[in-house]
């Protein structure tokens, strides 16, 4: 029996909404770390997992990461994705005219 295409959607606590799919497989949670590099730059690093256990692990991950690479800080952040058979609605891209000199 073949697996049935699907779309999953994390909306983050700030807004932020992430697709994935179309994909059969079988994730269940959305997790995201920003690190904070000092001097006002922060680097995104993000993924999915199986199950809340698998998506929990890459906090120590994370910790771990901070002291290695010398970050001043990091949050880190998991959501359940949503599942949907349809598509999410995306806008269509804006065209900008291009000046011609």
């Amino acid at each position: 029996m073949a697996r049935r295409t699907r779309y999953l959607t994390a909306t983050m606590a700030d807004g932020y909404v992430k697709t994935i799919g179309p994909t059969a497989s079988p994730f269940t949670h959305y997790w995201r770390i920003v690190a904070d590099l000092g001097n006002g730059k922060t680097e995104v690093f993000w993924g999915h997992a199986k199950s809340l256990k698998d998506a929990t692990g890459k906090k120590n991950a994370a910790a771990d990461a901070a002291r290695q690479r010398g970050w001043a800080g990091f949050a880190f952040e998991i959501v359940e994705l949503v599942e949907t058979t349809e598509p999410p609605e995306t806008e269509a891209p804006v065209r900008r005219a291009r000046r011609r000199g």
